[in-house]
């Protein structure tokens, strides 16, 4: 097994997932016989990429991996072949087909098996009866995995159409996943006593939680509650945060790349090989994993891109001098530092190398006078100077056919910092959006006005959220920040200050800023099993009174990178009364969200 230590750094050993979810991957596979081959949804190659690399499939005698297609599968000489897929009918059609020239191509029988993720779907199995392969299958079953760890304080449940799903289909299907989610999470850290909320899907997700628990004895729950407090935050409560470009340095590569499931894919021409020499790559882009195991990762990923100029430099001097060190060293000393910190060094400067290559690559981006404007029409937007000043930086970029997701994520963000657009305005942009881009887009439009994403001026008003939730701050310091608002260098995440503002003083005091916001606002005591205990009264194992409390933060539809570096900042504040964990339907940003309300914009890879 790979090692995951960094995944047993936090508060919550998020590491249990890992295993469990390795565990039960272990117990499907065994299922077959055989040397084994593996049809992917291509959705769930990264997620399960977190926990079940290559190296460990094939000690699972897995010797063949194809993507989910239409048509007949490549050639392949083995014993037993796993289907595994979202439960989503569209699927069940490629899963058919397969199976149907599969088998007409006769030779050695092979054994089926069909996975659902994370469960059962009836309608799925009545398609596959229709197409008349349903017998086929040794065997129908499901991976109930549903939350994996991202990082120590990071959960996800890697679920793509979620917000989607509840905000314009009516399908509650991501909502009770996640009350699904929630109760895994119980069953392994007690029950949570006190539940908070934000939003009409924070509701629901709380009444399926409670009656999935009723459902469950008392038993099977830990004596000792290690979560205080559950957050749950509905992304329609807070449509500003993700269209606003994130300016930590991994929200960054999010923003400019694209991270999925740990991994960036950048340009293989930038890197090189640690003895200098080219990296010699058939594809274009190199494939790069990020997490908190690498040291200098975790140094910066959450810093404001300004800041982390002077953080590398600063590392390359540490790790000059600790290799200038050798030369005041005896022999027995020095026989330990080829033996011990030799390595690091290594390992360190390769690091640095990574880093200083990945930050040139974003300064060339937001050195760029396209990237420059933008981000000043944003700025002036959420700062609510004039909210309608950048129609003309708007107009221009439609009219010189930039890329339309860019254009629409500021159209998104003018229409929820100005409470909607003026009717005459919206109808304006869209004529001139559907003639420049094409009529095809309409249905687009359609679907992110009914998301909430882009609407006529009505109820609401931005500028009573952004005082009385202090959204905006002048004089950030990006070096040495004092305040959440240097994720987006002036602009505290609204999802955040609603954290923020439970922790202290508390939203009784604050239920008429609350008003102002979409949605019902939940507080409630769940009644923990009669033998619980909460850490704070198990004695020397136990918490101090005045330590931090340690609140889960769930994001429903979905959370962006520099929402979770404002989280972890709070947690490591001197004073903090709270600690904060993650967890989320999905990690996200504004291009990915307008992608997916839209049938016609692809999804960042």
């Amino acid at each position: 097994m790979t090692s995951a230590l960094h995944l047993m750094h936090g508060r919550l050993h998020t590491n249990i997932f890992r295993d469990e979810a390795r565990q039960k991957f272990i117990t499907l596979l065994e299922k077959g016989t055989g040397t084994k081959a593996i049809v992917w949804d291509e959705r769930l190659t990264g997620p399960f990429g977190l926990v079940a690399e290559y190296s460990f499939l094939r000690e699972q005698d897995v010797i063949k991996m194809f993507p989910l297609r239409p048509g007949r599968l490549p050639p392949s000489d083995v014993d037993s072949i796993f289907f595994l897929v979202r439960p989503e009918l569209a699927l069940m059609d490629m899963v058919a087909e397969n199976v149907q020239r599969e088998e007409e191509q006769g030779g050695r029988r092979k054994k089926f098996l069909l996975c659902f993720v994370p469960s059962g779907s009836r309608a799925c199995e009545r398609v596959l009866e229709d197409r008349r392969v349903l017998g086929t299958f040794a065997e129908l079953t499901y991976l109930d995995v549903r939350l994996l760890p991202l990082d120590a304080d990071l959960l996800s449940m890697e679920y793509p159409d979620g917000f989607k799903e509840y905000t314009l289909e009516n399908d509650p299907s991501c909502l009770f996943e996640a009350a699904q989610a929630l109760l895994d999470i119980q069953l392994k850290f007690g029950i949570i006593p006190s539940i908070c909320g934000k939003g009409t899907a924070a509701r629901k997700v709380y009444n399926y939680m409670l009656n999935l628990r009723r459902e469950r004895p008392d038993s099977e729950f830990p004596a000792v509650c290690e979560i205080d407090t559950l957050l749950l935050i509905d992304r329609e409560v807070d449509l500003i945060t993700p269209m606003a470009t994130q300016l930590t340095y991994e929200g960054l590569i999010d923003e400019i790349f694209g991270i999925n499931n740990n991994t960036v894919r950048l340009p293989s021409e930038k890197f090189t090989k640690s003895d200098g020499g080219p990296i010699e790559l058939q594809n274009e882009r190199k494939q790069f994993l990020l997490s908190s195991a690498e040291e200098l990762y975790a140094d910066v990923r959450d810093k404001n891109f300004n800041a982390v100029g002077p953080a590398l430099s600063k590392k390359a001097k540490q790790i000059s001098a600790q290799y200038e060190e050798r030369h005041s060293q005896s022999v027995s000393e020095m026989k330990n530092f080829v033996k011990n910190v030799l390595p690091s060094i290594k390992s360190a400067k390769e690091s640095l190398a990574l880093h200083t290559s990945i930050a040139e690559l974003i300064k060339e981006r937001t050195d760029s006078e396209a990237f420059l404007e933008s981000l000043q029409a944003e700025q002036e937007m959420m700062n609510g100077i004039d909210t309608e000043r950048p129609q003309p930086h708007i107009e221009e970029l439609i009219a010189r056919k930039a890329d339309l997701t860019k254009v629409l994520r500021l159209l998104c963000l003018q229409s929820a910092c100005s409470s909607g657009l003026r009717q005459r305005l919206l109808d304006q942009y869209r004529r001139d959006l559907l003639l420049t881009y094409g009529f095809q887009h309409a249905a687009t439009l359609d679907q992110l006005e009914r998301a909430g994403l882009l609407r006529a001026q009505g109820r609401g008003s931005y500028a009573a959220l952004r005082r009385a939730f202090r959204l905006t701050v002048d004089d950030v310091n990006e070096q040495a920040p004092t305040d959440i608002s240097y994720t987006f260098s002036g602009y505290a995440p609204l999802s955040v200050r609603l954290a923020q503002l439970l922790a202290r003083p508390g939203w009784r005091s604050s239920a008429d800023a609350l008003a102002l916001l979409p949605g019902d606002t939940l507080q409630e005591e769940q009644r923990a099993p009669a033998a619980a205990r909460n850490r704070r009264d198990t004695g020397p194992l136990g918490l101090a009174a005045d330590d931090a409390r340690l609140t889960l933060v769930f994001f429903l539809g979905g959370v962006t990178f520099a929402e979770v570096a404002a989280l972890r900042f709070l947690s490591g504040q001197e004073d903090a009364p709270t600690e904060y964990v993650v967890a989320t339907t999905k990690m996200i940003n504004g291009k990915a969200l307008i992608a997916c309300l839209s049938e016609q914009l692809t999804p960042p890879s």
